[in-house]
């Protein structure tokens, strides 16, 4: 059983940076692949971005490349986003989310892929 808790959300303008961070409990946080989804007013929810058990793999949705960077911290329990370059069109609820994991180089973009979900934090970017 894995615990997330998001935290870093909140209200910025366009242009500006936020980082996300999201806290696991227990010990087996380095077997499990993690990822960010997030999810606007009115839209399903859709991915965001995805790194590997290890680290080492990143995978991005084409709207955030350049912009959002995901890592992990395996000694912490931790894995961050940091979002640059913020757009009216990020604004959202970011959820994390964590599943376990054979391989470690594997990263996964699907929702349904994952087991275990943070309960959210909003991000608003305004114009």
């Amino acid at each position: 059983q894995v615990q997330l808790v998001e935290s870093g959300g909140g209200l910025v303008q366009a242009g500006g940076s936020l980082r996300l961070s999201c806290a696991a409990s227990g010990r087996t946080f380095s077997s499990h692949a993690m990822g960010w989804f997030r999810q606007a007013p009115g839209k399903e929810r859709e991915f965001a971005a995805a790194i590997s058990r290890n680290g080492r793999n990143t995978y991005y949705v084409d709207s955030v490349k350049g912009r959002f960077t995901i890592s992990r911290d395996n000694a912490k329990n931790t894995v961050l986003l940091q979002m640059n370059n913020l757009k009216p069109e990020d604004t959202a609820v970011y959820y994390c989310a964590a599943r376990p994991a054979i391989s470690s180089n594997s990263y996964f973009s699907i929702d349904n892929d994952y087991r275990y979900w943070g309960q959210g934090t909003q991000v608003t970017v305004s114009s």
